[in-house]
């Protein structure tokens, strides 16, 4: 009985791999592999690379910049983004669930947890709504006031650093595709 030839590339005999492949980002090895063993999908797979590179961009930019500047005040990244969202509303510098809910894009049960830690911490604490007696507000304590923008200098400027292998052109050009992709994603009838 004959075996079928194996036409495929013979295993590397470097450790780790053909060295240049290794210096290929991830998305692009995961399409040079995929148009190997399923070369009928070969032509298709550019919105595959574009999607791979956006989640590892976004899992580099927290593990290396935002959880690290985060740690540094005793935060995680959503409980930053909580405190950070009640600040930039501006004075009172309250919100009610359900405006912190939509202005993070977590759920609800995630805010009411990060809430919880924060208030424990003294950054917020639960107020009375102005016009809803049976309603509550979250609103940022003095405390932290200050530790947000005390931060925000130190924040901005790394997120300078995070993106400073782009261009200001390039970032902006970027930043409007992303608004678009962001967009036509979450309505892509009435989005383009």
């Amino acid at each position: 009985m004959n075996k079928p030839s194996d036409t495929r590339s013979k295993p590397s005999k470097h450790l780790f791999g053909d060295p240049a492949d290794l210096m290929t980002d991830r998305a692009e090895r995961a399409r040079r592999q995929w148009q190997k063993e399923v070369p009928e999908v070969a032509e298709q797979l550019l919105p595959m690379v574009l999607l791979g590179r956006l989640n590892e961009a976004a899992q580099l930019m927290n593990r290396d910049y935002l959880v690290p500047a985060y740690a540094k005040i005793g935060l995680k990244l959503g409980e930053f983004d909580v405190l950070a969202t009640l600040v930039r509303s501006g004075p009172p510098y309250k919100l009610t669930p359900t405006e912190l809910y939509r202005s993070t894009m977590m759920s609800s049960g995630g805010m009411t947890a990060r809430v919880d830690k924060l208030e424990k911490a003294g950054l917020v604490e639960r107020c009375p709504h102005p016009d809803d007696r049976r309603a509550l507000t979250v609103c940022v304590t003095d405390k932290g006031l200050q530790l947000v923008k005390r931060m925000i200098p130190q924040y901005v400027d790394m997120q300078a650093r995070a993106v400073e292998g782009l261009t200001a052109n390039e970032q902006d050009q970027l930043s409007a595709l992303l608004e678009k992709l962001i967009r036509t994603a979450n309505d892509p009838i009435t989005g383009k």
